[in-house]
């Protein structure tokens, strides 16, 4: 996939709190990075982007940790992949070469073309809600690493 282990991390993590929030507590890093299978340090940087971005929300001390705020559910996922990744990617040619675009196109360039949009329009219409909404049996399961 062309999207970086930061978005996954960013899109998992914000999931994981969301699931927790239901239970009506705030969740703690050590908790989010143990039960995703993720490096704590990485997703640290991560989920205080998404604090500073006014995704979450997080409370510091003993007692603290992330929760959701009124953004979280509403925030689409292109807007996580702007924060993470940047859409830049989106435009780049999948065979990196410089002159790639439709004057002249690589072997790929339409294939990837119809790709691009496309993920591009799905990204740009879910929102994180609109995740936690399906029916998924084991919610933890399918968002971590076993």
């Amino acid at each position: 996939m062309f999207l970086s282990k930061s978005f996954g991390y960013a899109l998992r993590g914000i999931l994981y709190v969301a699931l927790k929030d239901t239970e009506g507590r705030k969740v703690k890093l050590g908790e989010i990075a143990e039960k995703l299978s993720v490096p704590r340090h990485f997703l640290a940087k991560i989920m205080k982007l998404m604090v500073q971005e006014g995704i979450l929300s997080s409370i510091k001390g003993p007692y603290g940790g992330f929760l959701l705020n009124e953004n979280t559910l509403t925030a689409k996922l292109i807007h996580l992949v702007k924060i993470t990744d940047g859409v830049e990617q989106f435009n780049t040619c999948v065979l990196s070469l410089r002159k790639c675009n439709s004057k002249n196109p690589c072997p790929l360039h339409y294939q990837m073309l119809k790709l691009r949009d496309g993920m591009l329009a799905e990204f740009s219409k879910t929102t994180i809600g609109d995740l936690l909404n399906q029916e998924t049996p084991d919610f933890i399961k399918s968002i971590s690493v076993i």
